[in-house]
């Protein structure tokens, strides 16, 4: 059984999320909790607010305890980026890029 939680339109780059998600694939939920907890990066947070919310759906949806869920997938998807201008030197604009990130974590009772 799996059990998911989506965060949408995250305002941070996609590749500093996956930095993240990369190092909590294939654990268990409470050393994924733990390790989620020591890193100083605002991408762990993030993804340990999205791992919380798919703990919790798998709890109240699906009927599964929290001590036997595993990291089945996590990853970070690009969302659209917002295209703003800033001046530039010569009467120029520079481009300036606001990425956003969809965060998928699935949880599952099994082990991979």
């Amino acid at each position: 059984m799996e059990a998911k939680a989506i965060a949408r339109y995250i305002r941070m780059s996609p590749r500093k999320a996956r930095r993240i998600t990369r190092l909590i694939k294939g654990l268990p939920l409470r050393e994924a909790e733990g390790l989620l907890r020591a890193l100083p990066h605002r991408a762990a947070r993030v993804v340990r607010r999205v791992m919380d919310s798919a703990a919790a759906n798998a709890e109240n949806n699906h009927g599964m305890e929290r001590d036997e869920l595993w990291v089945a997938q996590a990853y970070a998807d690009a969302g659209p980026t917002m295209k703003r201008w800033r001046a530039a030197s010569g009467g120029r604009i520079g481009m300036v890029h606001k990425r956003t990130t969809h965060i998928c974590i699935v949880l599952s009772d099994e082990e991979r």
